[in-house]
């Protein structure tokens, strides 16, 4: 039987002899006491190791945080794991979107801090929705859903926190999607660039809507100007023999060259009255002053009353109506044909909201002013006064303020007009009247050269006859009666008529814009010779501008009794 020897450890040289066949007894006894020695080991160390860290560990600011420990960490949370809620994920979840709002309305009030808006309302409100985030998490009655001793979660509790940080979050989005506009550039141009654009759409349709009522009551007849006209009218049918010239002689003064002859076209009794007062009331030798006044067949009686009611402290006045000139008809005025073509009535007549906001530009010429041939017999002076030299053509809503005699002394230099030059800089030039894209107007005319003003026109009549400057007219005048040339009115054919042949005039003589230019210097008034209200604004409308509308009333004839009667601009 082998003998087999074992040292015990710490003993020395002590040997025991142990014999073959208790060598398996004590190979059992040492496993044995192996196991029972590794128990001990583990059962001393798990009873004095340190007490389980506290939840608040487990929590910091708004994320759930972890505690060191090696290895015995890890299993304590392994262990809480198994034990924790099924609604733990859904809090750690919205206390995240809690944490990323805070963290977000933080970042807005930082940024807004740099932009210098300290003392803005913005940076409150953040601060104010950054505190609340937090005022939610320390609410004591929230206190158990964050308790990690606690077995489970109380869900009522849970969905109250839920709906809190909701509403909150939603505010906080509301507040940034409106503070954008202060921190992002980008968005503020485009919102400005929408608002321009908004605003001028509803300009425009103002405008549109304005300039519609403007034509309307610029078309329009007041009530106290028709009772004058109604009231002279029944004064020529109640005294036919009085006022008619019918089997008089023409007086010699009508046709004499050496006198200063004016022409003025009109159907506005009153209107006419004050052009012919002015012209009178300032010249030195009014006896030598002779008027031609033209008017339609239904205002000839009211004019033959007016003008022989009245001395003009020895003017001659002549009033005569537009059918008394046989050659105006529609074989020889082109005109007066093209006028009578349904196409060109149906734009006139025609003039609903709707149809002429559509074209504002050309809104003004479809004024039915237009459509009588009073505002083209312009064009027919020399075969209206074959003996005459020289005439000065007056619109019927200027004022003379000066004697017109100095025109008649003008050395005209052979041409046929006479007129004041109205273009400033690139404003009232031939291309804002006529269309240069049509290959006629283009080979013609300088689309630059300077326009000038119909209103007060001085005109010579013989270099006119001279240059068929008539002839001209009717020629262009065929040539649009598509209006692909110009639009409708007088001065685009005079600018075309008498492109060649016009002499401009000091602007003393003519200063223009009473009817629209509220700006016009008083001075250049004052030093004008004849003052004209062109536009719609007229003195003896109600839309008429105050101040301008002394320079016109003080030339009505307030004695008359019929304006007395109509209580006319009371």
């Amino acid at each position: 039987m082998a003998i087999g020897r074992f040292r015990a450890p710490g003993h020395g040289g002590l040997q025991v002899r142990v014999s073959g066949s208790s060598n398996s007894t004590f190979k059992l006894f040492v496993s044995v006491l192996s196991v029972a020695a590794v128990f001990v080991f583990f059962t001393l160390y798990f009873l004095h190791s340190p007490s389980s860290h506290h939840p608040s560990d487990l929590h910091q600011g708004f994320s759930f945080g972890s505690n060191g420990g090696g290895g015995y960490g890890l299993s304590r949370r392994s262990v809480l794991a198994l034990k924790s809620d099924p609604l733990k994920p859904r809090l750690d979840q919205i206390r995240k979107q809690a944490d990323d709002h805070r963290s977000l309305v933080l970042s807005y009030a930082s940024y807004a801090r740099k932009l210098k808006l300290e003392n803005s309302k913005l940076v409150r409100v953040f601060a104010d929705i950054s505190r609340n985030y937090t005022n939610i998490i320390s609410k004591p009655f929230y206190r158990g859903l964050f308790d990690m001793d606690a077995t489970s979660i109380n869900e009522s509790m849970l969905r109250k926190f839920e709906k809190e940080v909701k509403e909150r979050i939603k505010i906080t989005l509301q507040m940034i999607s409106e503070a954008k506009e202060s921190f992002d550039n980008q968005l503020k141009i485009q919102k400005l660039k929408d608002n321009i654009f908004a605003v001028n759409e509803e300009l425009s349709k103002v405008k549109k809507q304005g300039a519609f009522s403007n034509l309307i009551a610029a078309k329009s007849i007041p009530k106290s100007l028709h009772c004058v006209a109604m009231r002279l009218m029944e004064e020529r049918i109640s005294h036919p023999d009085k006022y008619t010239d019918e089997g008089k002689p023409k007086p010699p003064e009508f046709e004499d060259p050496n006198l200063y002859h004016y022409a003025i076209f009109s159907d506005n009794v009153v209107a006419a009255s004050v052009v012919v007062n002015s012209a009178v009331n300032n010249s030195r030798e009014p006896w030598k002053h002779v008027f031609h006044v033209v008017t339609d067949k239904m205002n000839f009686g009211a004019m033959q009353v007016m003008f022989k009611i009245k001395d003009y402290n020895g003017a001659h006045i002549e009033v005569k109506a537009v059918e008394d000139y046989k050659f105006l008809n529609s074989s020889y005025v082109p005109v007066l044909r093209q006028l009578e073509s349904a196409n060109l009535q149906k734009f006139y007549f025609e003039n609903k909201m709707e149809n002429a906001t559509k074209d504002t530009t050309n809104m003004k010429f479809r004024n039915p002013k237009y459509l009588s041939i009073l505002n083209h017999l312009r064009f027919y002076l020399p075969e209206m006064y074959p003996k005459l030299h020289r005439i000065l053509f007056l619109d019927d809503d200027v004022v003379v303020q000066k004697d017109l005699t100095g025109l008649w002394e003008i050395d005209m230099d052979g041409k046929v007009n006479g007129a004041v030059e109205t273009c400033f800089g690139s404003f009232h030039r031939y291309k804002q009247y006529m269309n240069f894209s049509h290959p006629l107007i283009k080979a013609k005319f300088n689309p630059s050269a300077c326009a000038w003003a119909y209103g007060m026109n001085f005109f010579d009549l013989d270099a006119w006859r001279r240059e068929k400057c008539t002839e001209e007219y009717h020629y262009w005048q065929n040539l649009n009666e598509n209006r692909t040339l110009w639009k409708l009115g007088t001065l685009p054919p005079g600018l075309i008529t008498y492109y060649s042949t016009t002499k401009p005039l000091d602007k003393s003589w003519h200063v223009l814009g009473l009817g629209y230019n509220p700006f016009i210097d008083k001075a250049e008034i004052a030093n004008a010779a004849v003052v004209h209200f062109n536009g719609n604004l007229k003195p003896w409308l109600d839309i008429g501008m105050l101040q301008y509308r002394p320079l016109w009333t003080k030339h009505v004839d307030y004695e008359n009794e019929h304006i007395q009667a109509c209580n006319f601009r009371l």
